[in-house]
């Protein structure tokens, strides 16, 4: 380690399928992959999107009237947060010694109805350190996913990794990204579903998903000057045809592209992988302190950045629904769903540093 405090990382991106809208049999594979992958000596382990139970695919190739059965099914699968399987996810985290890092499909804790996209990140100890859900439902997955929140959007310090992660098509979101640059952020995750889908116009469904993960981890990357750690959620043939019910044309479309994994540099080049094989670890090690020549060119939240001309404020309160007043005086901040960072209902009122952060400013915060 450096005098400055920049480690090398040894991550693991894991290339798995779920044990499709499953949570507890998802878990045990969870806690397996991560033992597999702390001994052969990761310090961080990446699970892609909604891992837990599973990515909501048929809302891909399927009429909105056909999707009830899945929705209910995966209703019945997904996570409070936080809650036993939250807790045993603290657990794995813990035996291991790792920082875990896993999608989810979190459900509202007072509403059967509305299910987020969301990724937890656990430190060594089994602390839940970081809490995110994806800012924009994409497309199709509006059908299932609700709209998230920038409620810790900001990276996870963890011994000078100062780590981040975005979700999916937020690694596209110009905005979201540079949020997490401008609060210091050195290794990133980026987190991808089993399958997109996205023309049938064309019988090849050739929307090239792995070659796109690519060109958005390097952008996020080259223009960090950050290291980018991509995991997919794999498609297993159980899902695949329970999904499909032998209809050709779907098993074409979820199979066409399949996402993968991949580890890209500072220089936005491949370091590791990209590794589409299923149920499998991609493994390699990242030198934090390569960042520091290549910042030396371009650092977009430093030298190569105009705060005296740009500025970007962002709210990173988690939003009430219901204001509680009990006693006469004025409503407090809490939230009666329990949706703060802490699950509790009686979590305190967002501060003034959670609700606007400017991110792009090189000397003091401005409000």
């Amino acid at each position: 380690m450096s005098a400055l405090d920049l480690p090398k990382v040894a991550v693991a991106a894991v290339n798995a399928a779920p044990v499709f809208l499953d949570l507890q049999a998802t878990l045990d594979k969870v806690e397996d992959l991560v033992a597999s992958a702390a001994r052969d000596g990761a310090q961080l382990v990446v699970f892609g999107e909604a891992f837990l139970a599973g990515f909501p695919i048929w809302t891909a190739v399927l009429p909105p009237i056909d999707q009830h059965e899945w929705h209910e099914r995966l209703i019945a699968q997904s996570i409070v947060v936080p809650s036993p399987p939250t807790e045993r996810l603290a657990r794995i985290a813990r035996a291991h010694g790792v920082t875990l890092s896993v999608g989810i499909n979190e459900r509202n804790p007072n509403s059967l109805g509305q299910l987020w996209n969301s990724n937890l990140i656990f430190d060594p100890s089994g602390r839940l350190v970081n809490h995110r859900r994806k800012l924009v439902a994409t497309y199709y997955e509006r059908l299932t996913w609700s709209h998230g929140d920038a409620h810790d959007l900001r990276p996870v310090d963890l011994g000078g990794w100062r780590l981040g992660a975005l979700i999916c098509g937020e690694n596209t979101n110009t905005l979201a990204r540079f949020t997490l640059l401008a609060q210091g952020e050195r290794l990133h995750i980026a987190t991808y579903p089993p399958a997109w889908p996205f023309d049938g116009r064309s019988e090849n469904f050739d929307y090239d998903l792995a070659e796109l993960i690519r060109l958005r981890s390097a952008s996020h990357a080259f223009e960090g000057k950050v290291f980018v750690v991509v995991a997919a959620t794999a498609l297993d043939e159980t899902a695949l045809q329970a999904v499909s019910r032998g209809d050709a044309r779907i098993e074409k479309a979820l199979t066409a592209t399949p996402p993968a994994a991949m580890v890209i540099g500072p220089n936005g080049q491949v370091v590791a992988g990209p590794l589409t094989r299923p149920d499998a670890i991609l493994h390699a090690e990242v030198d934090l302190q390569t960042e520091v020549v290549a910042k030396q060119a371009h650092d977009i939240v430093g030298t190569y950045n105009r705060a005296d001309i740009f500025s970007l404020s962002v709210d990173m309160s988690r939003p009430a629904i219901l204001r509680a007043n009990h006693d006469g005086s004025a409503p407090n901040q809490s939230s009666i769903d329990g949706q703060r960072s802490t699950g509790h209902a009686d979590a305190p009122a967002p501060t003034a540093e959670d609700r606007v952060v400017v991110t792009n400013h090189v000397g003091s915060p401005t409000a």
